[in-house]
């Protein structure tokens, strides 16, 4: 079954409607396939539309992404999707916690991270799709089964808006999801490879500070799609942009261009 992943991050963006030439905020969306390309999106908003209109209404497939409410709004509203959650965002809330109960939230914490140990366990290995998803049905089950319960008790113990009880919180309301991955073999924990895809676009924003202009974003997320699928890839992004361009002038709307994608491309002496 199809499997991506989605985030996305803001990105303020220089606003010829502003006062005194001010910025507003906009956002670079990305969805990748784990070991895929990597494609950005630019968007003057964090509307859930703006993940129908990225994503379309075609995809059918697993879903996965943080918790933000605009991935569950598409996938209620398209059936042929199922949403599957990000552990390493559940356990950040745990992590914040942990002053607050330190006994407690360690348990949780050894909880999560004994599925990780598995899923180490088993890359290592090398297993198939096949013996992941039995070794998950059969390994997960009393260690979810522990954290569930562990969450319920604290949740009905913790002031809802301590970080306590956002992080039980957090875990029972997008329960579902997260426990999905029973269910397949091929997909991963968390979101971590996405948000690495990410990485690079939030050190930039660092240094350049904004878009010059709405417009501009767009062509910055064609470029970043462009370096992160490379570097993913191990290519070195001169070379390839290089041969790309020399390449498509000379190429017609009849010619199958997915041999020029990053995950395809191969330097011209190969």
């Amino acid at each position: 079954m199809p499997y991506i992943q989605a985030d996305e991050t803001p990105v303020r963006y220089n606003d010829p409607d502003e006062k005194n030439g001010g910025t507003a905020q906009g956002y670079l969306w990305v969805v990748s396939k784990p070991g895929g390309n990597v494609v950005f999106d630019w968007k003057l908003s964090r509307k859930h539309g703006e993940l129908t209109a990225l994503l379309g209404d075609k995809f059918q497939g697993l879903l996965q992404s943080d918790g933000y409410e605009a991935y569950d709004s598409y996938v209620r509203s398209h059936p042929g999707v199922e949403w599957l959650m990000c552990w390493a965002h559940t356990r950040r809330k745990w992590f914040d916690a942990q002053a607050e109960h330190p006994k407690a939230v360690r348990i949780a914490l050894k909880l999560i991270g004994r599925l990780y140990k598995l899923e180490r366990d088993w890359d290592e290995a090398q297993i198939s799709d096949e013996a992941r998803i039995f070794n998950r049905q059969r390994y997960f089950e009393r260690s979810l089964k522990w954290l569930k319960a562990l969450a319920l008790k604290l949740q009905a113990d913790a002031r809802p808006k301590s970080y306590l009880g956002k992080a039980a919180g957090y875990m029972l309301g997008h329960w579902e999801p997260l426990v999905r991955h029973v269910k397949y073999g091929h997909t991963r924990l968390d979101t971590n490879l996405v948000e690495n895809a990410i990485r690079p676009s939030c050190v930039g924003k660092k240094n350049f500070l904004f878009i010059g202009h709405p417009d501009a974003g767009q062509r910055t997320a064609i470029i970043y799609s462009i370096i992160v699928s490379c570097e993913r890839h191990g290519i070195d992004p001169d070379a390839y942009i290089r041969d790309v361009l020399t390449k498509l002038p000379k190429m017609t709307t009849k010619d199958d261009l997915l041999p020029l994608l990053p995950s395809r491309w191969q330097p011209a002496s190969l």
